[in-house]
């Protein structure tokens, strides 16, 4: 176990349990409200500074692995092994149904809201949906072709919409879905996909044991290798070292952070945070810090200050955490485990502006 000076940045401030594994969690944007799903289908959502729950659905024996939010707070989605998406209003006083988007056969469990409007983009197979929530209508269908797509991500504008998938990534542009994609290819498969928060850089996770960025209009990327296994989840920082965000990866038992060199030939430098004695489940920075959480089988989620520093370990978590997800306004963190717990902690007063 990692022995090392701690301080209390975060304190215990609820938990409940789900009837299965915790397969996802996920914030309404003003951070009142709290998603969280299970192996066994439930999709159940919480008030955590009161302890109230309303069940969107209860266990119905299929998992659902897909939760998210709409930027205005107004959707939430759901999405997994049936093949189904629901769509839940839960701005009004009493969540409900509004629609469920059938796909047989095909496990869904990529979703996605636009940044700033009520689109959502969803993977089924080897293709992605973009659906329209208010006015309920299938925005463009696209097809990557190739393969399956294997994840997904807006960029923080939400004019671009990039697919991961066999040998590349392709990326469409939202004004004009028709237009053809702009690919980059990757070699191997592409497994995790991520925008940097000021849009400045695209990262991909690979099953070749590698991550590759590409600086906006530029076509030659960075690659970086050596990881233990396929690179499974990628974390941009908001806030920036030398005007570029941090970019930590995952892969194993082990948690990488990249941080960009001054001079650009010389690509980005790593720092392995390598505490974990378990498989590394999720990664996220705290929004507008550095501050790097990291979650993983072996029970134990960790606090990195810096994305460097063990500042505080939580535990909890006997059967290994599975899930992780901080509130927009960074001031709470939630976490599920793979035997069903759900945990919320809070900042404590010596925790803030902690980074």
């Amino acid at each position: 176990m990692l022995k090392t000076k701690q301080q209390t940045v975060l304190k215990r401030l609820w938990d409940t349990r789900l009837s299965d594994y915790v397969t996802a969690v996920a914030w309404s944007p003003n951070g009142t409200q709290l998603a969280a799903s299970s192996g066994a289908g439930e999709v159940v959502l919480y008030t955590p500074a009161t302890g109230e729950s309303t069940c969107l659905q209860s266990s119905q024996g299929e998992s659902v692995d897909a939760l998210a939010i709409s930027a205005d707070g107004n959707f939430l989605a759901a999405g997994g092994q049936a093949g189904t998406v629901w769509v839940w209003q839960i701005d009004g006083d009493s969540p409900t149904l509004l629609t469920t988007l059938e796909h047989a056969r095909t496990w869904i469990d990529r979703l996605q809201w636009h940044p700033h409007s009520p689109e959502l983009a969803f993977s089924f197979g080897r293709y992605v949906q973009v659906w329209h929530a208010v006015e309920q209508t299938v925005v463009t269908t696209l097809d990557f072709e190739d393969s399956s797509v294997l994840d997904l991500a807006w960029n923080p504008q939400g004019t671009e919409l990039s697919l991961g998938g066999n040998q590349s990534i392709k990326t469409w542009q939202s004004q004009d879905w028709d237009e053809d994609p702009v690919v980059k290819e990757v070699g191997g498969a592409s497994v995790a996909v991520a925008w940097s928060p000021d849009g400045n850089y695209l990262a991909s996770g690979n099953n070749d044991r590698s991550v590759l960025v590409w600086a906006k209009d530029q076509p030659a990327p960075w690659r970086m290798h050596g990881f233990s296994g396929k690179v499974r989840q990628l974390a941009w920082s908001k806030s920036t070292v030398r005007d570029a965000p941090l970019l930590a990866s995952m892969s194993g038992e082990g948690v990488v952070v990249w941080t960009k060199a001054a001079d650009p030939s010389k690509g980005w430098n790593p720092q392995v945070l390598d505490a974990h004695e378990g498989m590394v489940q999720a990664i996220s920075f705290r929004p507008g810090t550095l501050l790097l959480a990291s979650a993983a089988e072996d029970g134990c989620l960790y606090l990195w200050q810096k994305a460097r520093r063990l500042a505080q370990m939580l535990e909890g978590s006997s059967g290994g955490f599975s899930c992780l997800a901080w509130s927009e306004q960074g001031t709470m963190l939630a976490a599920g485990s793979s035997g069903g717990e759900l945990w919320v902690w809070t900042e404590t007063t010596k925790g803030k502006g902690f980074n």
